[in-house]
């Protein structure tokens, strides 16, 4: 139950708290942990438990359900409980559904002596003098190798890019600068 959404909704009745619980239920997908009585004021507290978006819609519709049948004292939500806090949730004194024994996780696991040996295969187990230098690696088939002729072909030359040389748009691109400060200068000058 830990890390799940609490919902409780405490009302004035045995009533109002059994409609309570029944809309809640209906109305999302939330589980029901139980019911608390209070000593002496006839308050009732319905535990719930399930998602954060499904718990915000049950308690809301509990309450307003609950609300039209008799009184609601009050509603919260608590969006993931932490650990420690199940004990006071599923207390001795809150009835309904037992809380679900918790399995140890040692008993879900199968024990490493209980596997037989037989079924782990045995993979890629060679000596460290086989494999001593990486160059002595011999490639599979269909690998190409420096030998091959698929390796042989050289890529076409690259020649380098000269720094002295200047680059051919830049006259261009001056001459385009000098033109937009002309239509600029234009554009400034309306008496033309």
């Amino acid at each position: 139950m830990s890390g799940q959404s609490l919902g409780l909704i405490e009302t004035v009745g045995l009533t109002v708290a059994v409609e309570a619980a029944d809309a809640a239920i209906k109305s999302a997908n939330v589980e029901l942990v139980g019911y608390e009585l209070t000593k002496g004021g006839g308050l009732v507290t319905i535990k719930l438990t399930g998602e954060v978006g499904a718990m915000n819609a049950a308690v809301s519709a509990g309450v307003a359900a609950a609300s039209r049948v008799g009184q609601v004292y009050a509603w919260k939500v608590i969006a993931r409980t932490a650990t420690g806090i199940d004990s006071l949730i599923a207390s001795s004194q809150t009835y309904g559904t037992p809380p679900e024994p918790v399995a140890p996780a040692a008993e879900c696991l199968p024990a490493a002596a209980e596997i037989p040996d037989a079924t782990i295969a045995v993979v890629n187990i060679t000596s460290p003098a086989q494999t001593a230098s990486c160059l002595a690696f011999e490639e599979s088939p269909g690998v190409a190798s420096p030998e091959s002729p698929v390796a042989e072909r050289d890529p076409a030359p690259v020649e380098p890019v000269r720094e002295e040389a200047e680059p051919q748009n830049e006259p261009t691109v001056q001459a385009i600068q000098e033109e937009k400060k002309t239509a600029r200068t234009r554009a400034k000058n309306t008496r033309r």
